[in-house]
């Protein structure tokens, strides 16, 4: 029996297959590419070449940004926040971590695990300057691949100084050192240390490191960039641990909780099997419900004709898939209350 997490990022879309033993038997890292749902069909597709053909999936749960539209579409039987799933995982992989670093291509979190229990958490959404989506940038701008951006980080001897509390502002420092003759090597490790330093402040609000306790785990995509590594290490003079599976951490976690769920009683799964997912039509769209003042907006998918899932409502009135949106007198049509305004 198998069991499947799947991790829907802004950026990329992460799958992780388990067995029993919740170890990883198989692992996809896709881009999202701005369509999360031709994604997620992707990584699907992508298990079935593997296998080749189709596999007895027990169980399966999503986490990160999409996950209730990879719940909708796959039938999910466990929906969980990203900061749940990487948790579970981090104790999964090292029973004793203590911090996880966890930065992705357009958030970075800080995760403090107790005897294997999430304690606190800190997210940053808010500036690039603290996510992999600016060293892409930068790397793009310097003309370096940035999956050789790392090594070439690690040739520096002389990083250069770039602010990097603003992403626009990391930027402009970034040309002036160009203009007074920085080599790339010192360019690369500055945006690097800069990096490190913007989510020290304002992700860890840790800059001397005294919050972020022994063992330290580094996961997330960036974590490929031997550089960061490097950096954060710097700052804060101790080790970092890289886990084998960094780049799907957020699924493996998702599919041991899927595995957990599958345990309870009179479990049955919802999961729609690899061949209702492959040769589909998937679309997306979004209705504004104009049933009271909230004025929710109720973003659904279809698989074909059929709407299979929806969420952005406050109260439980979309529940009903065989509802349509906002046909005439929907405030009376359905006899549910909102339960936020009670009308």
């Amino acid at each position: 029996m198998y069991y499947l997490g799947l991790d829907i990022g802004s950026v990329t879309t992460k799958m992780a297959v388990i067995d029993e033993n919740l170890s990883p038997v198989y692992t996809s890292y896709l881009r999202t590419n701005g369509r999360p749902a031709d994604a997620v069909r992707q990584a699907f597709v992508q298990l079935d070449n593997y296998f080749e053909g189709d596999i007895p999936i027990t169980a399966v749960g999503t986490t990160g940004s999409g996950r209730h539209l990879a719940a909708a579409m796959s039938g999910a039987d466990e929906i969980r926040t990203e900061i749940t799933a990487h948790a579970v995982a981090a104790a999964k992989y090292c029973p004793q971590v203590s911090t996880v670093i966890d930065i992705g291509g357009q958030d970075s979190k800080v995760i403090y695990i107790k005897n294997g229990v999430t304690v606190g958490f800190n997210m940053n959404t808010v500036c690039a300057a603290g996510t992999g989506s600016f060293l892409d940038h930068q790397a793009e701008r310097l003309k370096v691949p940035v999956e050789e951006f790392g090594s070439l980080a690690m040739q520096s001897n002389n990083p250069a100084h770039i602010a990097g509390r603003c992403g626009v502002f990391a930027e402009s420092d970034l040309i002036h050192k160009q203009q007074m003759g920085a080599s790339l090597p010192d360019l690369a490790a500055g945006l690097c240390l800069s990096l490190a330093r913007n989510y020290l402040q304002n992700v860890a609000h840790d800059i001397n490191g005294k919050k972020l306790r022994d063992v330290i785990l580094f996961q997330g995509g960036v974590a490929a960039n031997i550089g960061m590594k490097s950096a954060f290490e710097k700052l804060l003079k101790r080790d970092l641990v890289i886990p084998e599976h960094f780049k799907v951490m957020g699924a493996w976690g998702v599919a041991i909780l899927a595995h957990r769920k599958s345990k309870s009683a009179n479990f049955k799964t919802n999961f729609r099997g690899l061949a209702n997912l492959i040769d589909v039509n998937v679309s997306q769209s979004s209705f504004l419900c104009k049933s009271c003042a909230n004025q929710c907006e109720i973003n659904q998918i279809s698989i074909g004709n059929d709407v299979v899932g929806r969420w952005g409502n406050r109260c439980p009135r979309w529940d009903d898939l065989t509802l349509q949106a906002n046909e005439p007198d929907d405030a009376q049509r359905s006899g549910v209350e909102c339960g936020r305004c009670q009308r």
